[in-house]
């Protein structure tokens, strides 16, 4: 981890007093024929810069979906999400998939790993869309996530522990103002969800704004603040 603070130094400080993402009354439907799932009811948050907040709550409660529409991944059906001064909600793909590569990482539960590509090109594929390219950041942040002897292995050749490192460093690869994450430590062992905390803390301590969904109390012991989401809304 001897890369960590060569690897978080950049991060964009913004205002501190300003969120970096802002949702307001987020409502997510879905229907099956006749049925019809109100995912989320009215859910509204703020994530501060260099602050991480965790999502709480039991399976089905609506934690993802509503990661899904922080990440302009999904499209609420009603309420608005803002990345600062910017709109993600309610926009054409193409632009909330510009914004996202910018200025949001996201590690969901599907990774975000291309399977045809080695973990060192996945990451400089992260940056390009970004339009950006910077070799050291990603050679720093394959050493900060103990990958550098992996760097030419393609996801199918890595360990779970290994993905998920891989993983997070792709998430990084753009020093995001906003990091998502969906039960990230979800299935690793204690020393590898330890080595993970690290960096996703240091990242915040940079400035960076965490979201993290996961039921994991090391993850929760991490948090500056914490939301419990039951049946699709935030409880009190």
């Amino acid at each position: 981890m001897a890369a960590l603070s060569a690897v978080t130094a950049g991060a964009t400080d913004g205002d501190a007093a300003e969120p970096v993402v802002r949702a307001r009354e987020l409502y997510r439907f879905y229907r099956a024929g006749d049925e019809e799932t109100l995912a989320l009811r009215g859910v509204s948050l703020e994530a501060m810069a260099g602050q991480v907040l965790v999502i709480t709550g039991p399976s089905g409660s609506g934690k993802s979906t509503l990661l899904a529409c922080l990440a302009g991944l999904d499209e609420p059906d009603g309420g608005s999400v803002y990345l600062r001064q910017y709109r993600i909600s309610h926009r054409l793909e193409a632009e909330r998939s510009a914004l996202r590569a910018r200025h949001i990482g996201t590690l969901f539960q599907s990774a975000n790993l291309l399977e045809h590509l080695t973990v060192r090109r996945n990451l400089e594929l992260a940056q390009r869309i970004a339009g950006r390219r910077d070799r050291d950041r990603a050679s720093a942040l394959l050493e900060a996530v103990e990958l550098t002897r992996r760097a030419d292995a393609r996801p199918g050749e890595l360990s779970g522990g290994e993905a998920v490192r891989a993983g997070i460093a792709v998430a990084l690869a753009n020093n995001p103002d906003a990091l998502i994450a969906d039960e990230p430590t979800g299935e690793l062992d204690g020393a590898t969800e330890a080595t993970i905390l690290r960096l996703i803390r240091s990242q915040a301590d940079q400035g960076t704004a965490v979201i993290i969904a996961s039921h994991s109390a090391a993850v929760t012991a991490q948090a500056d603040r914490r939301i419990k989401i039951k049946d699709g809304q935030v409880q009190a």
